[in-house]
C-alpha cells in the first residue's frame, strides 16, 4: 500500500468519524437506524407503532411524508430503550 493510498484511507475514516459526531436536530429513519445498529424497516415500524417518539415530515417527494426522530428521542432511546407497546 502506497503512502497516498494510506492517506486517502485515513481521510475517509476521518470523514466517517466527523459524521458520527455531528449532532442534528432531526434524524431520518435511515440515520437513526445506522446510529443504533438496527435495520431501517425495524426503526420505521417502531415509529409507526409509537415505540419511539417520531413525527411525519414532508420528505420532498411530493405528497409522501417520512418519519423523523428528534435528537432528544435518540438520547432517550440510547438510555432507556423502546417505549412500552400500546395495548389495543
Amino acid at each position: 500500500m502506497t503512502v497516498e493510498e494510506r492517506l486517502e484511507h485515513i481521510e475517509n475514516l476521518l470523514v466517517v468519524l466527523v459524521e458520527r459526531q455531528q449532532v442534528r436536530e432531526w434524524y431520518s429513519v435511515e440515520e437513526f437506524a445506522r446510529i443504533v445498529g438496527r435495520a431501517e424497516f425495524t426503526c420505521r415500524e417502531w415509529c409507526r407503532h409509537g415505540r419511539i417518539k417520531a413525527e411525519k415530515k414532508d420528505s420532498g417527494r411530493g405528497a409522501y411524508t417520512s418519519w423523523v426522530i428528534p435528537h432528544a428521542e435518540l438520547l432517550r432511546f440510547q438510555k432507556e430503550g423502546l417505549l412500552p407497546a400500546k395495548v389495543a
